[in-house]
């Protein structure tokens, strides 16, 4: 199964792909999306991420056939994954449509934002199969929608609406049918005209790491990018900013 991608006027954008199983994620799915995420950290012509389902999914999970011979193995290669996106030093917004479950979730939640279509539902359901939901996704959900949501998700594995997605926090933005991807453009071409600089210190921050002021102060200082910000307020012109990750 593929991860197809594509990259648009500084945007790059991923697709789940898996049809015939509503986009669940394989293990060659899961080992693919690591390298994918580093070679499009690495083209500075992208400024910012989209993760997507193909269709009217976003992803149903993990391919269940997948886990009978080494379920353990499964979880690794998915939390490799998981950690993979949620270190994208860019911004990254999942674009959910359908089902958005499981391994979805898990995967959603990686990203920075999350905009959902109206219909679409979520569910975190290791309970259903008896697995042991991993710590990290744990903690990346509770940071998400606060203890109380994450054990209702958990212990029950009952899917929520977007609606509720949105008032737990779960998601930013509920946009009516047929309406996402007018938005996700919309939006994303708002985040490649703004400050690499401010979003990379902004994403290390708001993910714990605060340990290096000293560093992005550092680099505010070396980069230009304010001068020009203040510049093109007082000229009253879109800002050219330059630094990038």
């Amino acid at each position: 199964m593929e991860l197809p991608h594509s990259v648009s006027d500084g945007v790059a954008t991923v697709v789940i792909r898996h049809p015939a199983k509503r986009n669940a994620m394989t293990a060659g799915m899961w080992r693919a999306l690591p390298p994918l995420l580093d070679g499009l950290s690495a083209d500075r012509a992208v400024r910012a991420l989209v993760l997507t389902g193909e269709g009217d999914t976003f992803c149903a999970g993990a391919d269940i056939s997948t886990l009978r011979g080494s379920p353990g193995e499964a979880q690794e290669l998915a939390v490799l994954a998981e950690e993979a996106l949620a270190a994208f030093p860019k911004p990254t917004l999942a674009a959910v449509r359908g089902y958005c479950v499981g391994g979805g979730s898990q995967l959603a939640a990686a990203c920075d934002l999350r905009f959902a279509e109206e219909g679409a539902l979520f569910g975190v359901t290791p309970a259903k199969l008896g697995i042991v939901y991993p710590a990290s996704s744990t903690r990346r959900l509770v940071a998400l929608v606060g203890p109380a949501t994450t054990k209702y998700l958990l212990f029950s594995g009952e899917l929520i609406d977007a609606d509720r997605a949105l008032r737990t926090g779960l998601v930013d933005e509920v946009l009516p049918a047929g309406e996402l991807g007018k938005r996700v453009a919309e939006f994303t071409r708002v985040l490649v005209s703004r400050s690499q600089l401010t979003q990379a210190a902004a994403k290390e921050f708001a993910n714990g790491r605060t340990d290096r002021d000293a560093h992005w102060a550092a680099q505010a200082r070396g980069s230009g990018d304010t001068a020009e910000g203040v510049a093109a307020f007082l000229e009253r012109r879109q800002p050219r900013f330059t630094w990038s990750v």
